[in-house]
């Protein structure tokens, strides 16, 4: 008997513990002590970066070192609190100038959600609060029961009867407040949009007027094509200039895996020389690449210089074969038609929006360091599947995620509980109580971070290989993502789990004693009433919760991981230059991340508002002191990445609508629960119906009345679709540059050089077995960066050592300010044209700037090719193989010699190879409107380093 009282006496412990797995009771004194400690390190953490800031601008002020005049900050004195007056100083329309209209959009959510609250607090506390506090104590005294904690006087817990229509009266109060900021909001969010649209950045840039056509026909994939199935539109006489996309099949990936292994010898020499004077006794090894055929056998290990340098040679060779018979594979269902003018773009693409001309897709196009390139071809069987598939495997992982997070908080979270079922390990617990207090205090925490942190990277590749063709639309379908796990999972499962779990174990206990049906135990047992007395209870703990969001606001302030993180990685860590360079560039701002937070904070808010107002007055609080800091985060230190041009407004419009419908479910809850005594109080209930259907009308109502003018600049006149075609002007449709400035970035993307610190460059002639004699021509691997003879500082005119094809950084250049100008490191920190001056794409005519249309010149470390037609022929070109005209069968271009093919040198003061040559891409390319065989090219010559002869502006 004894093992079996044993067995039970453990499963009931079980139980138990798994009735309230997260540790929902709070008491009154752990409150107040957890307000009081979390106030205080916030405002210590606070006090440290006011202090610290001075003192270190590459992590506390990025933006001001980088950026260039027009969108650089307003500079900060070197006094504690000299942050303050230019972050509270400067308005919206600055905010739009300096940061874009992403991170001004952001500041207006926060700002929103700050008064907001503030109202919603003081209409809640003055009302809920006497309501709850009075009825608490009355039901106290009548029932003769103890006096209760002063908090959870202040919840419903006891209350019952007609009371509850203040709290439907309520309800109707909080959406009226809630629909009135999303309206002004929404309304102002409007005109930000329309004046990006009238922006002379926006303006001039090519994508503006450009459409972006997918799911095109077999018979359809040319350029006349394109123009065919918008002229099939009517909306405008005007023709575009149109581009159809090649099929690159694997060179994106042979460029990725050319970008991992130079990564991966970067990394083996950062450790291999970290002290020059004292190599290790063995040189690195590692193990091939599963996808090199060059060896069969892969867990044999292999000197990791000489392979990875080997590996990339070879994948660079196959890159160029690649690069150089894209013109014998056939077309692709997507691309591109620019207008002349915005208004006819923006007209064709409002006519087309709720339809499929000739079984096509016809979008405004996204700027081109946007797209998701990889995902244009596909048609749309295959996105429904995938998007079918994507969105069982976020299902699954939504609603599967509680068991862990259940028993990471049952078992890991306190050890001690995992000591009951394991008479092993209590004794390893009782021996050093210290150190497993320790690993207690910091495993449940790190690893819920580590999921959390690793939670948006799994949406993204999800959103990705759904099918999604922009960057844009993937962040807001991470938020739309993040949102439904959090609420899911850390509001409802965290704060419902033990009440649910608690009426499933008693309906088996009845069931099992028999003679009662279902609907008789469940009358039994009030799960509703359950419930409400739960989430009452849960509520104390979500005040405290919100309360140390503070802390987590004051830390990003502190920007101490990136301090901490810096500091060890240096000392510990053996970081290439490549990331010494990147560390002291503007961080990209995360916004799914951050809005989620957001949106969660405010739907917790919204769901215990009824049941602990107190949560209103904390997150009104979070986001008094949130929204003045992410004003600094945003105007010094954060860029955006991928500038959306504020369209990520209405996903954050719909999820508030989403959090005032769960608001007025928890309290028809409490209606149904507590309303009438012994009966349903169906009267109440019938109330409360109009409320969803007031959300869903106001959702409509602005739906009809911004989204239009919001996305469109224009919609358009239709009603002139009977007019004929103009006919095609070639001269003007050749001056623009669709093809190229749309053209796949595997066609032209740069490929990357390995980086090594220069103290170790004495040492690479001995490491390094390869191509030492420094002619690294078309045949010798590096061909697309380095073929002529790097030559000497102190003897003009002579060749200088050789030390292989790396690029070699001083320790005093490893900074971002030197690179910036370089696509490598700039289209991860924001460098789209926006943040840094004009950054022209790699191997692609010089675009017009976007800061008011005059063209600006690239720096000389990282100067584009150009391709010269001379003057017969100006215009437009496309990277080997991109021909105007599309063809299956195509084995050669039929063009004739037009002298182009320029290989332009640059010199590049970090780098020891000074005269550099940028990759032949465009040699031999046609230019639009004109086909020519190809022939020998004429190599670029020094001398001609003056030339203007290369693209006009784009009008």
């Amino acid at each position: 008997m004894l093992p079996r009282d044993s067995q039970a006496s453990t499963e009931e412990e079980l139980l138990k513990l798994l009735s309230d797995p997260f540790g929902t009771e709070i008491s009154q004194d752990s409150v107040v002590i957890a307000i009081l400690t979390s106030l205080a390190i916030t405002g210590a953490v606070f006090l440290l970066f006011c202090l610290l800031r001075p003192f270190n601008t590459i992590v506390y002020a990025p933006r001001v070192r980088h950026a260039d005049e027009k969108h650089k900050p307003p500079p900060i004195g070197k006094g504690i609190f000299a942050w303050a007056k230019p972050v509270f100083r400067t308005n919206e329309d600055q905010y739009v100038e300096k940061i874009g209209l992403d991170a001004t959009v952001f500041l207006r959510v926060a700002r929103m959600c700050r008064n907001m609250f503030a109202v919603l607090a003081i209409v809640g506390c003055a009302i809920i609060i006497p309501i709850n506090v009075t009825q608490s104590a009355a039901f106290s005294k009548k029932s003769n029961f103890a006096s209760k904690a002063a908090i959870l006087m202040m919840t419903p817990q006891d209350l019952f009867g007609d009371i509850f229509w203040a709290f439907i009266a309520l309800a109707y109060a909080f959406d009226i407040i809630i629909c009135g900021f999303l309206w002004w909001n929404y309304r102002g969010v409007h005109k930000l949009r329309r004046k990006y649209l009238e922006s002379p950045e926006y303006q001039n840039s090519l994508h503006s007027r450009t459409l972006m056509i997918t799911g095109i026909p077999r018979s359809l994939r040319t350029d006349q094509g394109l123009v065919e199935i918008t002229d099939s539109l009517r909306t405008t006489p005007e023709v575009p200039r149109a581009s159809i996309g090649r099929n690159v099949k694997d060179v994106p990936d042979l460029i990725e895996e050319h970008e991992k292994a130079v990564i991966e010898l970067e990394e083996v020499l950062a450790k291999y020389l970290k002290n020059p004077d004292s190599l290790p006794a063995t040189r690195p090894l590692c193990k091939p690449s599963k996808k090199d055929p060059e060896f069969t056998n892969k867990e044999e290990k292999v000197d990791a210089i000489k392979y990875l340098t080997a590996r990339i040679e070879r994948l660079e060779a196959q890159i160029k074969e690649a690069r150089e018979s894209v013109d014998k594979r056939d077309a692709m269902p997507y691309g591109f038609a620019s207008y002349e003018t915005i208004e006819s773009a923006h007209g064709v693409a409002f006519a087309s929006r709720n339809k499929h001309p000739k079984g096509t897709t016809v979008n405004l196009a996204p700027r081109p360091n946007d797209v998701i390139w990889k995902n244009l071809p596909l048609d749309a069987k295959t996105k429904r599947w995938r998007r079918f598939v994507n969105q069982l495997w976020i299902t699954l992982l939504t609603l599967l995620y509680f068991i862990p997070n259940a028993l990471i908080a049952v078992f890991l979270a306190k050890l001690g509980n995992l000591g009951h079922f394991w008479p092993a390990f209590q004794k390893e617990l009782a021996k050093d109580p210290k150190f497993w207090a320790l690993v207690q205090g910091l495993l449940a925490p790190a690893l819920t971070s580590l999921f959390y942190y690793f939670l948006p990277i799994i949406f993204r590749r999800l959103s990705i290989n759904a099918g999604d063709l922009t960057k844009t639309s993937r962040e807001r379908h991470v938020i739309h993502q993040l949102y439904a796990f959090f609420v899911f999972n850390n509001l409802f499962v965290f704060s419902l789990f033990a009440a649910v779990f608690s009426f499933v174990a008693a309906v088996v206990a009845k069931s099992r004693e028999g003679g009662k049906s279902f609907m008789q135990i469940v009358d039994e047992i009030q799960p509703f009433s359950n419930i409400v007395t739960s989430l009452c209870q849960v509520s104390v703990f979500w005040v405290t919760w919100l309360v140390q969001r503070n802390l987590g606001a004051a830390i990003d302030l502190s920007q101490a991981v990136n301090l901490a993180w810096g500091s060890f990685s240096r000392k510990f860590l053996n970081p290439t230059p490549r990331d010494l360079i990147k560390r002291t560039a503007p961080p990209p701002f995360d916004y799914a991340s951050y809005y989620n937070y957001f949106l969660f904070y405010s739907t917790v808010a919204l769901c215990f508002a009824s049941l602990q107002p107190l949560t209103l007055a904390v997150t009104a609080f979070y986001f008094a002191i949130d929204a003045s800091m992410k004003k600094y985060l945003l105007m010094y230190v954060f860029c955006t990445k991928t500038e959306s041009g504020g369209l990520y407004w209405r996903v954050i419009f719909n999820r508030f609508l989403v959090g005032a419908f769960l608001a007025n479910c928890i309290v028809a809850v409490m209606v149904g629960a507590r309303g009438r005594i012994g009966f349903v109080p169906w009267s109440m209930l019938a109330a409360m119906i109009p409320l969803p259907v007031l959300l869903i009308a106001f959702k409509f109502y602005c739906k009809n009345a911004f989204d239009n003018s919001l996305k469109y600049y224009t919609k358009g006149d239709v009603s002139k679709g009977s007019e004929a075609p103009a006919p095609i002007d070639k001269e003007a449709r050749r001056r623009d540059r669709v093809a190229v400035r749309f053209g796949h970035p595997a066609l032209y993307q740069k490929l990357t050089v390995p980086m090594v610190s220069e103290k170790s460059k004495h040492l690479l002639s001995e490491l390094y077995r390869g191509r030492l004699d420094g002619d690294l021509g078309a045949t010798a691997g590096f061909s697309d960066v380095y073929s002529m003879k790097r030559m000497s500082k102190d003897k003009p005119g002579k060749a200088a050592g050789t030390t292989g094809p790396f690029e070699f950084v001083s320790e005093s250049n490893m900074d971002f300010e030197n690179f910036k100008d370089r696509p490598e490191f700039s289209a991860e920190h924001g460098g789209d044209g926006s943040v840094y001056g004009h950054i022209s794409r790699p191997g692609t005519p010089s675009a017009m700037s976007t800061m008011g249309g005059s063209e600006r010149g690239r720096s000389s470390s990282r100067d584009s090719e150009r391709t010269c037609l001379g003057d017969e022929a100006p215009g437009v070109t496309y990277p080997a193989g991109y021909h105007h005209t599309p063809s299956n069968l195509r084995e050669y271009s039929p063009s004739r010699d037009r002298g182009f093919g320029l290989n332009r040198t640059n010199t590049n003061q970090s780098n020891p190879y000074e005269v550099r040559q940028e990759t032949g891409l465009l040699q031999s390319a046609a230019p639009m409107g004109a086909q020519t065989p190809r022939q020998q090219y004429t190599p670029y010559s020094p001398d001609r380093e003056g030339s203007t002869d290369y693209f006009r502006p784009l009008k």
